[in-house]
């Protein structure tokens, strides 16, 4: 399969550059799902949309959104058809694998007289990944007066950051004994916060001294911790990865990366035949569970609240509408690394550089718990790629038996809709620094304002 670079033209290739910076741009300032939620409205507001309660009525050409407790997000362009026949959506996660602070994170190791937090981690990860890395803590602190403070530290380059330490290799011998799953433990990801003991103070001097930093900056007491959700994600700005700059290396980019075209391609929308939508949702990477996560009836209650504002609603109606739609559930997938190529089945896998990747399933063990798309949407899919010049591909989640993956695609298949899984390709993926090709994340972005716009 030819690489899709050559396929560019000059202007392209310039608006694939300016799209590539405006994607590392958002990514720099929303690592956490809350700050996805809140900069995708931000974009979504500028480009004409309004919040659901904004609306007393819904006609064609209008722009809404529903916000699920700043952690997930759905947005929709109403569309000339009736709304009974269908939606075009495309559905992404905004979670990622990450180290999140426990409940009571804060303690003075007596040996050592380090302020240290503990963490649990989050997702699917290489507890070993984690390690020597300078770390950022996203989040919000929710007081019992119904404040809420917002946490960032280690993201501007005059903040502190924090991190897990690791063994010397001198004295690694015990260490590299065991083997990768075990060789950093889990309840052994524990930050390194501090060292200044506070004056005055004989008992904890040290931790009593980030306490007292933490209330001079946030007003946050030790007791607000238990209503905290503070998440520790890499310190790092997303880069251009290789000598010719054409990859993009970055944490979070699953599934970002396909969060973050799902949404251009809904707002660069401008009028549309059925309705497109696209819904940004937590939870994924632990599955998908939760008032925020796809498995909630947030999706259905949203949509049954465009119906009901466009002035037409029961519950027959809403099983109509689901029914009768049309979905990209946009997930990344893994991409062929030549140096690991004995877990891939090379006809069957995703490359960098060569569009986006269509997966008819995903699973593990005999397809367990995948959503297959059926052939006949399939070749409605291929039939809007071809006609509107996008490359895409198609693949599988490694060798069968390798292992396998999955993403919120057979949820929204439950309610009886064609699904299919259609992302970008990355190396490294749960690491602390995925890559991605540039020209796949424009061709994405592509592939999905297609999709919306001629998918019948």
């Amino acid at each position: 399969m030819e690489s899709i670079w050559s396929k560019f033209d000059e202007k392209q290739l310039a608006d694939l550059e300016v799209f590539a910076r405006e994607y590392k741009t958002f990514l720099d300032g929303a690592k956490i799902e809350r700050e996805q939620v809140r900069d995708s409205i931000k974009l979504a507001r500028a480009k004409g949309f309004k919040e659901l309660n904004e609306y007393t009525s819904l006609n064609a050409g209008d722009k809404v959104y529903v916000n699920n407790r700043d952690k997930a997000l759905a947005l929709f362009v109403i569309g000339n058809k009736d709304l009974r026949e269908g939606m075009n959506i495309l559905g992404a996660h905004i979670d990622s694998p990450r180290l999140d602070l426990k409940q009571v994170p804060l303690y003075e190791d007596g040996t050592s007289a380090l302020a240290m937090m503990d963490t649990h981690y989050y997702g699917g990860i290489k507890k070993y990944q984690w390690t020597v890395h300078p770390l950022a803590i996203h989040g919000v602190v929710a007081k019992k007066d119904g404040s809420i403070v917002d946490v960032c530290i280690g993201e501007d380059e005059k903040d502190p950051v924090v991190g897990v330490s690791e063994i010397l290799i001198h004295l690694s011998a015990q260490q590299l004994s065991k083997n990768a799953a075990t060789v950093i433990e889990g309840e052994d990801l524990n930050l390194v916060v501090g060292s200044i003991p506070l004056k005055g103070e004989e008992k904890e001097p040290v931790k009593k001294a980030i306490l007292k930093i933490l209330k001079d900056k946030y007003d946050i007491e030790e007791a607000d911790f238990l209503s905290a959700e503070l998440e520790v994600v890499p310190a790092f700005k997303a880069r251009d990865f290789g000598l010719d700059a054409s990859m993009i290396i970055a944490y979070g980019q699953d599934d970002k990366i396909c969060a973050y075209t799902s949404l251009r391609a809904l707002l660069d929308v401008e009028q549309c035949e059925r309705t497109s939508c696209c819904i940004l949702v937590d939870k994924e990477e632990v599955g998908s569970n939760g008032n925020s996560g796809m498995h909630s009836r947030f999706f259905e209650n949203a949509v049954a609240e465009i119906l009901a504002l466009s002035g037409d609603y029961n519950d027959l109606l809403l099983r109509r509408c689901l029914s009768n739609s049309r979905m990209l559930s946009s997930d990344v997938s893994a991409a062929y690394d030549p140096n690991y190529p004995s877990v891939f089945e090379a006809k069957n896998t995703a490359f960098l550089g060569k569009g986006i990747v269509f997966n008819k399933y995903t699973g593990s063990r005999g397809k367990s718990g995948c959503n297959d798309a059926n052939a006949e949407f399939i070749a409605k899919v291929r039939r809007v790629m071809d006609d509107n010049g996008i490359g895409f591909q198609t693949a599988e989640l490694g060798k069968v038996d390798a292992g396998g993956g999955g993403t919120i695609a057979y949820i929204l298949a439950n309610l009886n809709m064609d699904v299919i899984d259609a992302g970008v390709g990355v190396l490294n993926m749960h690491s602390c620094y995925e890559i991605s090709s540039k020209a796949d994340l424009y061709e994405a972005y592509r592939a999905y304002m297609a999709f919306l716009k001629d998918m019948d």
